[in-house]
This record gives structure tokens, sequence and C-alpha cells, in this order.
């Protein structure tokens, strides 16, 4: 296991297929840039933490990068430069272990980011440990997490793209878990609670598998975790879960099953709302939201959001639907001024 203690700092090429520039000088403890990549994939041997990464991008002829991380983040959308010409932009990235789902694999050691888009060219590239950084921690379900394979992404892990340089995501939502199973498993909560800062934002979105939880149990968890955040000093933020695709004969999702209403009668997304009321949280009603484009694109086009086609699963989100939920996510931290508008990306 390679690590060193503190950040290197790099400038890659990655072949013909993009442009060469110097190498800078070897940083301390580093190594030398061009070791850094191969193939379109850059690899930093840093401990986890917090990292600053700035690429710049272009070449002689026009070109479209775009930059994912670790397991599957996109960490930024497809960006044009102009032939001849250099576009640099910055991002925060979380890198920790597992560097994927809590309870999966603990993957590789260090960052590792692929250079990918239509037509990608990485000019110069650079990665140095953060200051102190806003950090947006996720607390959620499968369709929250960062889905380790094709076809399956979580909304989590489509938000960084639209973060800039100063705003972290540290995406702690794992498979299968419910209020009861997240407060229980010591790799969970308990693990995601001492890393909290004061002014962290800490978004909650658990219902899908709270499938025999009963009403007040299922608020008590709510309520523990809001109060656990605040504790630490940090922001909680309660997130009502994404719809089900179940559509009733006339269009709409007015259902139980869509509307995550469990076998109890427990109304997910309404004990939220009251728990967020009661409490004075901040709300994402992203069951409101996700309802209404659903219905939107109607049967036929709702289905490239979800995983109909390749799966018939109309519960997990597709990467274009998973992308599309994080944006609606990202619309409402800026319009309650949870996040600075400056520090996101918008269109």
């Amino acid at each position: 296991m390679r690590r060193f203690s503190i950040v290197a700092v790099a400038v890659v090429t990655l072949g013909a297929a993009l442009t060469s520039v110097p190498a800078h000088a070897e940083a301390r403890g580093g190594g030398r840039g061009l070791a850094h990549c191969a193939a379109g994939t850059c690899h930093f041997d840093v401990p986890p933490g917090t990292y600053d990464v700035r690429v710049t991008l272009g070449g002689k002829a026009a070109s479209s990068t775009s930059v994912s991380g670790e397991t599957r983040r996109s960490l930024l959308p497809d960006t044009a430069a102009p032939a001849g010409q250099r576009v640099t932009r910055s991002f925060t990235v979380n890198v920790r272990s597992p560097e994927g789902e809590p309870t999966g694999p603990e993957g590789t050691t260090g960052l590792d980011l692929k250079i990918g888009g239509s037509a990608p060219a990485l000019a110069d590239i650079r990665v140095t440990r953060a200051r102190p950084t806003r950090q947006i921690f996720l607390v959620g379900d499968s369709t929250v997490c960062d889905q380790p394979g094709d076809p399956y992404s979580g909304w989590g892990q489509q938000l960084p793209q639209y973060l800039r340089k100063g705003v972290s995501v540290a995406n702690y939502a794992d498979s299968g878990e419910s209020t009861v199973s997240y407060l229980g498993n010591p790799q969970l909560w308990a693990t995601v609670r001492p890393l909290i800062r004061p002014g962290d934002l800490v978004l909650v979105q658990l219902a899908h598998n709270d499938k025999t939880t009963d009403e007040a149990t299922y608020r008590a968890n709510l309520e523990t975790l809001v109060a656990g955040v605040r504790e630490q000093g940090g922001r909680p933020v309660l997130v009502t879960p994404i719809v089900r695709r179940w559509f009733n004969p006339d269009g709409t999702l007015n259902n139980g099953t869509a509307l995550l209403v469990n076998g109890l009668g427990v109304d997910h997304p309404a004990v939220i709302r009251a728990v967020a009321a009661a409490r004075g949280v901040p709300l994402i009603d992203l069951t409101a939201k996700t309802k209404a484009l659903v219905e939107s694109l109607g049967v036929e086009g709702s289905k490239a959001l979800y995983l109909t086609n390749e799966a018939r699963d109309n519960t997990h989100t597709s990467v274009r639907g998973a992308t599309a939920y994080a944006g609606l996510v990202r619309d409402e931290l800026v319009t309650r001024h949870l996040v600075p508008k400056r520090m996101v990306r918008v269109g």
C-alpha cells in the first residue's frame, strides 16, 4: 500500500488523443506527473481526505472532456474547449475508504480519476490538499449511493458535477438501508457522525427500505438523526424519497407504491415533512419534485430515468435519471440558501 503524507502536484498527458505539456517540478513526496496517468485514468497516491483538482482542457482540435472519479462519481460534466484554446475548471473531491458504499469493498487506495467525454483533451491536472471546505454528507439508500456498476446510479453519485471548488460531497449512502439499519450498523451512522464538522450539511433520504417500520419508530429515527447532526454542529436537511415509477391508468403516480407508503400504511414523505416542520429542519421535497418530472414525461418518456428497460426496475435510476434528480437537489440547495449560488454549476 503506497501512501504519502502530503499531496502530489501533477501535470499529465494521456497519449496521442490528449495534448502534451511539459511536466512540472516534482512535488515533495510525490511523483513525476506523467507517472500518474495511463489509458485515460490518473491515480494519485494520497491518504483519505479532501482534495482540490484543477484541470486545464483543450488542444489543437475542438474538444469535450468530462471527469469522473473513485466509484463512478461524476465530478466534472462534459466541458467544451474550442480548437487551439484552453479552459480551466476546478472541483473538490472526497477521498475515503471504502471509496464507494460504506459496507462495500475497499476499492483502491488514493484518488483515481477517469478522463472521458466525446473528444477528451487534458492539457494539465493538479491535485492539492483542500483547505477547509464546505462538506455535504449524504445519508441514504441505494437510490442515493455511489453505485459500483452500470447501469445503476444514485443521485448522490451525480451531485458532485454540479458543485464547484470548495464544496465536497461525502456520500455515505448504502444499498438496502432503512432508518433502523442505518442507525444500528457501526459502519454507517456511528462512522459518519464523528466526521461532521460545524457548518457541514447532512442530507438524509431514508425511506425505501423502511417497509416494516412503524410510524412512531420511523419518526423517532429521523429525529435521532437530526439531533445527532446538530450535536456535532452540522446542519441537517431532510429529503423525501424519489418516487417509484409506478403509474396509474390515468397517467398519475397517486398510489402508495409510487409515493412510498409502506405496508403498515406509513406515509414516509408525510412523516418526513412533519418532522422537518416540527424540528425546524430544511426540507427538500424530492418526492414532489420527482413526481412532477416523471408524470410530465409520461409512461414511455420516464422509462429512461429508471432501469425499466434494462432490468424491469422502476425504483433505481439510470445515469440519466440520477443526473436529473441530482439537478433537482442542486436547485433546492441554492433556492433554500444552503449552498451559495456561486459554488454550483448551472445548466
